[in-house]
């Protein structure tokens, strides 16, 4: 990524963020944005673009995996991300099972809402909470760092977060990981 990258999130920080959506009118839906983007890496041209079709199984219930079509992602970078817990039931409560048809993540007019305004709630949100330096990617960075640190305890290599992430090259993956000072030097210890 040329220029500034997103921050990555803390755990108090997804925390306050979470807090805040759900306190709002449209809590759900501006909860499942933020888990659409932290728990599965999504971007916001991507959360845009979801449909219902996208999430659902054959039997329309939320599905145990998300189909990003090349259609609704960068660079053509479809893929298939497995549904999260935490989202998965985050999902089921946004809409009952009758209401489950078009976007996912709907304006206050009902239609698909636009990256640049994912892009604008998620400014306004981590402004909200004081996290400088956040913005709609931060929680995508939390994704795919936190992918890459786990990725040895579930047998994953970063290949696998690479697929995840949607990127063409692992040197694209590779700049979204943060680095942990306190892992590095558990890691020299542990040799």
């Amino acid at each position: 990524m040329a220029g500034r990258q997103a921050k990555a999130l803390t755990d108090p920080i997804i925390r306050k963020t979470l807090l805040i959506a759900q306190a709002r009118p449209l809590g759900k839906r501006d909860q499942v944005m933020i888990l659409l983007s932290l728990r599965a890496g999504l971007r916001a041209c991507e959360i845009a673009g979801l449909d219902w079709s996208m999430v659902l199984d054959a039997n329309g219930k939320v599905g145990s995996s998300i189909a990003i079509p090349d259609t609704i992602a960068k660079m053509g970078s479809g893929r298939r991300v497995p549904m999260h817990p935490d989202l998965r039931k985050a999902l089921t409560k946004l809409a009952p099972p009758a209401a489950r048809i078009g976007p996912v993540i709907t304006s206050a007019k009902g239609g698909h809402l636009r990256p640049n305004s994912i892009v604008n709630w998620f400014v306004v949100l981590f402004a909200e909470v004081g996290a400088a330096g956040c913005s709609s990617h931060s929680g995508r960075r939390t994704f795919i760092t936190n992918a890459a640190r786990n990725a040895h305890r579930s047998g994953a290599t970063l290949r696998d977060v690479q697929l995840l992430a949607g990127h063409k090259s692992i040197e694209v993956t590779q700049r979204y990981i943060d680095g942990d000072s306190d892992a590095q030097r558990r890691l020299v210890h542990s040799l």
